[in-house]
């Protein structure tokens, strides 16, 4: 495993500093958006632009990459991408920090694609596993750890900003200097979402109920905790808590679905957020038990997304897979774009609490669908399932490298559930 990570270490240091300098971002931006007085639908909108950035470039970059070569594309991203955090520090109106927000997804997408379809021809059937999971330890340590650059804006407002550009500047260098070889990108056509649903309604709604719920924490989770009365130091440790309870939930969660019905573990993973949800909003009180709470919330939602692409996989032919990965991707992002506003319904009317209110009745009626899935369609037998595997929510490209290596253990569709 080691040696596998050391040939990609090049790109899992590019996408560290990346998420060191950019994760906090949102976290940033909700908080200062609140601070000048912003409703939470304003700071949602901010939040649905960033999505709607990530979703259009998903779509779009990829003709951009094959044109000029991933070292210029990703140089050109990045530079966008720092230019952009400076520019919050520049002029605090949010209407320039919207249009800012969805540069940010757009060239963000961008750059997962550079970095993501490297990899992709970097990594062997043999250490494939390997090196995603070392990329998306990179990525979620990174953007854990980023968090508490937070506490910098104490000192001076723009100082997080001119952090976050110095971080993105210097991830440029260890991709603009690799003497690898660039790769070709591949021309990956994601399944409509319409196809989708006749083949696995339960991970078609699985995926776009994640996407709503963890869209709606990014943009919120910040807001929340501020309104309780905390300062920028437990907004840096409850969402760093968040992002490292989901990470490590996911491969149990995984594990159990490999051996059983994986659409009772799916409906057992959203009655556990629903729960959890619950719990937060009767704990508004207690620091002891939020944190915590916190962890178990990340838990629950980030193992959701795997968990949903799995079941899916379960029930399509082999050669569309990586198509149908991609289609579930684009309808996370849907998703994420509409969770901002349905957060901040939640807080604009029931205050801090509103927000795990709103987030937990998503969940509640993804577990009423799938309690009537189980009970009108029959289940795949655990020992035809596909193997689980743990995927970042990015773009298609990053699903596509896992995909290619699992054995075509059945060709045939199975009925849809």
């Amino acid at each position: 495993m080691l040696a596998s990570l050391l040939n990609v270490r090049t790109f899992l240091l590019a996408i560290f500093l990346i998420m060191a300098g950019s994760g906090f971002l949102s976290t940033l931006i909700a908080v200062r958006l609140e601070a000048a007085g912003a409703s939470a639908l304003v700071i949602g909108l901010a939040a649905t632009a960033y999505f709607t950035g990530l979703f259009a470039g998903s779509l779009t970059v990829s003709k951009l990459i094959g044109n000029v070569g991933h070292i210029r594309s990703f140089a050109a991203f990045v530079s966008v991408f720092s230019a952009s955090s400076l520019a919050y520090a520049l002029h605090e109106s949010a209407a320039i920090w919207l249009v800012l927000r969805f540069i940010d997804g757009l060239v963000i997408a961008g750059i997962y694609i550079c970095l993501e379809s490297w990899l992709n021809e970097k990594a062997e059937p043999a250490n494939r596993s390997s090196v995603l999971a070392g990329y998306m330890v990179a990525l979620y340590s990174g953007q854990a750890i980023g968090q508490f650059l937070l506490n910098l804006g104490e000192e001076s407002p723009a100082l997080p900003f001119m952090y976050s550009a110095i971080l993105l500047s210097i991830a440029v260098l260890p991709v603009v200097l690799t003497k690898d070889v660039q790769p070709t990108i591949e021309d990956l056509k994601p399944l409509a979402v319409k196809k989708l649903y006749r083949i696995s309604p339960l991970g078609v709604v699985g995926v776009t109920a994640t996407g709503l719920m963890l869209g709606a924490f990014y943009a919120l989770g910040a807001v929340f905790i501020r309104r309780l009365g905390m300062d920028l130091s437990d907004v840096a440790f409850f969402t760093s808590c968040v992002i490292a309870g989901g990470v490590a939930l996911q491969w149990p969660l995984g594990m159990l679905s490999d051996r059983f019905d994986r659409r009772r573990v799916i409906v057992g993973t959203f009655v556990g957020a629903v729960l959890v949800c619950t719990a937060i909003v009767c704990s508004l009180d207690s620091r002891l038990l939020l944190f915590p709470l916190g962890a178990l919330f990340g838990g629950m939602t980030f193992a959701l997304y795997p968990l949903c692409v799995a079941h899916t996989n379960d029930h399509i032919k082999e050669s569309e897979r990586v198509g149908a990965t991609g289609g579930l991707v684009l309808a996370y992002s849907a998703g994420a774009m509409v969770g901002p506003v349905v957060g901040s319904i939640g807080i604009g009317s029931f205050g801090a609490g509103g927000l795990f209110g709103a987030i937990g009745l998503v969940a509640f009626f993804v577990t009423a669908f799938g309690f009537w899935r189980l009970f009108i369609a029959q289940a795949v037998p655990a020992e035809d399932q596909q193997a689980f595997q743990n995927l970042p929510r990015t773009t298609p490209m990053a699903t596509s490298q896992e995909l290619e290596l699992d054995d075509p253990a059945s060709s045939d569709e199975t009925s849809p559930s």
